[in-house]
């Protein structure tokens, strides 16, 4: 079915469906997608996209900055991060504003980079900022265990969050309705779809796993209403292409070699049980959390007035905030939403009408 069938067949559903209906993607490309593709504006007035907290960026929380910054400041060490984190701003600093004053702040495209570094550098030690969902954890398991090999000066400042656990957690706050979600296409590459299916079967909301072409898009829509309208709820897969229901077997075992299972704080949710991932005790040597022993760190606080945790779950959109444009934008961020590439807020700041 092409993208101009799947409208006029969402069309057709929310019309016989008669009420408001909400449904969110739970991940950031897929926001940017939808802006990108012009979707949102192609959909009917009573059916609404949430955007979720999709973004690994936006939902580690503020003191795991405080932590990379603190770390940044230690005498013969290294931080090294994806892009995207080192502007997003904390207690007292960001990364970027570090490095600005002298700290040794490296921006990488793989654990791997930081892997290398810290065997060109034995006599430095290099902090791996781990923050992803299941999508990244096996690069960071893989150098995990590489380092163990013969790289006692690699380390990894663990972030890591695995997704199905906040899908539940939004629905269990009750804050938000939420009627059917569309699941992260990249984390269920890796995990597979099965782990989704207690959310319908718990909550009776339906779950589609989605690509991320407007074509794809369109039709993962197309899909929840058409469960919504025949009042079922279970998990599909329209991201067939890439996605089974067991996902990558290979990638699940390095991530359960590497880590185990622990309660995570979430940037807007709070600690959610079970959805983080530490370093097991086997390979506690690495664990970057042992370098911050007395090391100055502020407390952590959020900035006056930005809403980013309220956009992660859902309950306002950026132009809501009243920080959005006006004090904070692209260019000076104040909330980590509007840093990511794949952050809510950043999307309506690019694509969104002023």
């Amino acid at each position: 079915m092409s993208a101009g069938e799947s409208i006029r067949a969402i069309q057709a559903l929310a019309h016989s469906l008669g009420r408001a209906v909400q449904l969110m993607e739970v991940c950031g490309t897929h926001t940017m997608a939808a802006f990108r593709t012009g979707l949102r504006s192609l959909l009917p007035d009573n059916v609404k996209l949430l955007s979720g907290p999709g973004c690994p960026v936006c939902v580690t929380p503020i003191d795991y900055v405080d932590k990379a910054v603190a770390l940044a400041g230690r005498p013969d060490t290294v931080v090294a991060t994806f892009g995207d984190m080192i502007r997003v701003p904390g207690s007292r600093e960001s990364l970027e504003q570090a490095r600005a004053r002298g700290a040794r702040v490296r921006v990488v495209y793989s654990p791997l980079d930081a892997l290398a570094e810290a065997r060109a550098n034995p006599g430095t030690a290099v902090v791996f900022l781990g923050v992803g969902f299941e999508t990244t954890a096996p690069t960071t398991a893989w150098a995990l265990r590489e380092a163990a090999r013969d790289t006692p000066n690699f380390f990894v400042l663990c972030g890591h969050k695995t997704m199905p656990r906040a899908m539940a957690a939004l629905l269990a706050g009750g804050e938000v309705r939420v009627d059917a979600f569309l699941c992260p296409g990249h984390v269920s590459v890796i995990i597979g779809s099965a782990p989704y299916e207690f959310i319908p079967r718990q909550y009776g909301r339906p779950c589609v796993v989605a690509g991320f072409e407007g074509e794809d898009l369109a039709a993962a829509i197309r899909m929840a209403l058409r469960q919504l309208a025949d009042g079922r709820a279970e998990v599909e897969v329209q991201y067939t292409r890439s996605v089974s229901r067991e996902g990558n077997a290979k990638a699940q075992a390095a991530i359960r070699e590497a880590f185990e299972e622990c309660d995570a704080a979430w940037r807007g949710l709070g600690v959610i049980p079970g959805s983080g991932l530490r370093i097991r005790p086997e390979w506690a040597a690495h664990d970057a959390e042992r370098l911050l022993a007395g090391l100055d760190r502020p407390p952590a606080r959020e900035p006056k007035g930005c809403r980013c945790g309220d956009v992660l779950r859902g309950l306002c959109a950026p132009p809501e905030c009243p920080l959005f444009r006006k004090v904070c934008t692209a260019d000076q961020p104040v909330g980590a939403c509007m840093v990511s590439s794949e952050g809510t807020c950043a999307a309506y700041y690019r694509f969104g009408k002023t």
